[in-house]
């Protein structure tokens, strides 16, 4: 009895596909176990804390062993010629959002990083295109549907993929279709090239594990606030609108300043002004000081003005580089 063929690929994509799947239905699950006092960003926090703790445990006890190996015993000019390499593919797929947003110089700009490094850097091994100028800009297509219009929805913590959310993970799959990598054949070297991807880029996450595990007292909240907070920036360009009353949020009234003179020369109200002096009172005696009107005990005491109120969409730090979830392109990205 013969087999019928399976096209290459098709295998591959069956265990994304599943794990999407079954982190929907559980997300929809976790639906009734919000309440009225869930965080509007994330109804689904219950569920997504499970989730983020499974994460956690599948870190500590595989991936990030794997990665300080990596970063301890792999010699450095070799881990920066894997880091250009992927960096060189995701440039790629980063030119075709900016296309989609409406944006063909940063298109163009891409494009000649990915031509310039993949042929005088010995195809993407060598960044080339950094030192001779040109910017490099991280697209994705949560970003895009984001400049399109459509909300992030609820936070969602995805399993092995971390945090992400409504519109970023529809945002994932479609990544995956503009990633020249995942169009490698055969699959086993696909599969091979994405496991050195994932190793490599949470090797570059070490430091900035460390400090988190030390700086947050919720690690889970911290990591919420910051991926939120950080793909706003990303959409707007990093010039996010503020949200209306940020200045008085914490019910502190802004003090008012003080009204200066207008261009007419005109006082404010409540000013007083000296009397002009009579004709016989320049004989006097000019060493006399001159009388100061007594200070009105009506009159309102200037206050400083406080200092700056730090805005909310900048209340947390916005990390250098994303969670570990940013390492794949379309899952997990290296950016």
């Amino acid at each position: 009895m013969s087999v019928p063929p399976v096209k290459p690929g098709r295998a591959a994509r069956r265990p994304v596909a599943g794990l999407m799947a079954a982190a929907a239905a559980a997300a929809l699950l976790a639906g009734c176990a919000t309440g009225p006092t869930a965080n509007p960003k994330d109804p689904l926090e219950p569920f997504n804390r499970e989730v983020s703790k499974i994460n956690e445990d599948f870190d500590k006890g595989i991936l990030r062993p794997v990665a300080e190996i990596y970063a301890d015993y792999m010699p450095t000019p070799v881990q920066r010629a894997v880091e250009n390499f992927f960096s060189n593919v995701s440039d790629a797929y980063s030119a075709v959002n900016n296309l989609l947003q409406g944006k063909p110089t940063r298109a163009a700009e891409d494009s000649m990083r990915v031509a310039m490094n993949s042929v005088l850097g010995l195809g993407g091994l060598i960044d080339i295109a950094t030192p001779a100028g040109l910017p490099k800009y991280k697209e994705d297509f949560g970003q895009t549907l984001g400049v399109w219009g459509v909300p992030p929805g609820p936070y969602l913590v995805l399993p092995l993929f971390g945090p992400s959310s409504v519109r970023d993970t529809g945002g994932m799959l479609v990544d995956r279709q503009f990633d020249p990598s995942a169009y490698i054949y055969p699959v086993s070297l696909r599969n091979s090239l994405t496991g050195v991807r994932i190793v490599a880029g949470r090797a570059q996450l070490l430091g900035a594990s460390n400090l988190l595990e030390q700086a947050a007292l919720d690690k889970y909240s911290f990591l919420r606030d910051s991926y939120l907070q950080r793909r706003q920036y990303l959409v707007y360009d990093g010039n996010p609108p503020e949200a209306d009353g940020d200045a008085d949020r914490d019910g502190a009234a802004p003090a008012a300043p003080a009204v200066p003179a207008d261009a007419e020369g005109e006082k404010p109200a409540g000013a007083t002004t000296p009397a002009a002096p009579a004709p016989g009172a320049q004989a006097a005696d000019a060493s006399a000081p001159a009388a100061t009107p007594p200070a009105d005990a009506s009159a309102p005491v200037a206050t400083p003005p406080k200092g700056d109120i730090q805005p909310e969409s900048q209340s947390l730090p916005v990390p250098t580089v994303e969670p570990m979830q940013r390492i794949v392109p379309g899952v997990i990205r290296i950016r």
